[in-house]
């Protein structure tokens, strides 16, 4: 097996390249020899990105609108023949202060548009492709947000979609030689700084969802360059055998959450019993 990933004459889309943890992953895709279409809502951002990359170009817009999703697709097959890699990085944050006490349906619609809207456009216009040529590989981004820790609404349950989105492409694409996996990666990024940002985190502390060690992790995060590599093989040849797994990179910790499996609490045939009462789930459950 190489020791690192050829990906010589592929094609690759990066949502959110034009910063932070996307922005690491375009550049070393593209050091491993991909052509990568930058995409961003912030076109200066766009632009700068793809000229600092080599074999790079840039497309601004949101791609949660249908029609951007496509058309960044079909920029990656007319610039680079193919679509073989798939990778959504983008998000936006969950309001300050955000509880499901306040937030309001607009932000909420927003947040859920952002995150996992975007996802499903993009492994939407990208899936047939990638059928079609016999291959490929997304990467989907999520955060340790969706086990609820971090408080929020949208940003957590968007999360939790893309985890949900990725494993079913994941089943349904297998026998088509098309892989989908989800990185939750742990990173310095313009969403993970600033005073606002550490007085949140103080105060999920304070209010006990963080522990000290998850708090002091948030805070001090490492830089996107030690997220990136984890993209990297996921969307390579390396990876080829990985599929519909969910995985950490958060600088050196590189993690996999345990595909969620029922534990049998009691057991009794339907056909010969009545419906459990509420006094007998009260005693299976609590005691």
């Amino acid at each position: 097996m190489p020791s690192s990933p050829s990906l010589s004459g592929r094609g690759a889309v990066v949502v959110g390249g034009s910063r932070g943890v996307g922005l690491a992953v375009a550049e070393l895709l593209a050091a491993h020899g991909a052509g990568v279409v930058v995409n961003g809502r912030d076109p200066d951002a766009v632009a700068q990105a793809a000229q600092r990359i080599p074999n790079a170009c840039g497309l601004a817009g949101s791609p949660a609108d249908p029609d951007m999703a496509d058309t960044l697709i079909e920029q990656c097959v007319q610039e680079f023949g193919r679509i073989d890699i798939l990778v959504n990085c983008a998000g936006v944050p969950e309001p300050a202060g955000s509880s499901i006490l306040n937030i309001t349906s607009a932000q909420f619609r927003d947040l859920i548009d952002a995150h996992l809207g975007t996802a499903f456009e993009t492994c939407r216009a990208a899936a047939p492709r990638m059928v079609a040529q016999g291959g490929g590989a997304i990467v989907n981004t999520s955060s340790f947000a969706f086990l609820g820790d971090y408080g929020g609404t949208g940003y957590p349950a968007g999360k939790g979609g893309v985890n949900g989105l990725t494993l079913a492409i994941a089943a349904e694409l297998k026998e088509h030689g098309v892989r989908a996996n989800v990185v939750c990666p742990g990173a310095k990024t313009r969403l993970s700084t600033g005073p606002a940002y550490e007085a949140q985190i103080a105060d999920l502390h304070r209010r006990g969802l963080l522990d000290e060690v998850s708090m002091q992790g948030a805070l001090e995060a490492p830089p996107p360059e030690y997220a990136a590599p984890t993209y990297a093989y996921l969307a390579s040849d390396m990876a080829e055998d990985i599929t519909g797994q969910i995985f950490i990179a958060a600088g050196g910790f590189i993690g996999r959450f345990d595909r969620p499996r029922p534990a049998i609490i009691a057991y009794r045939d339907h056909r010969d019993n009545p419906p459990w009462s509420v006094a007998d789930l009260r005693d299976l459950i609590a005691g």
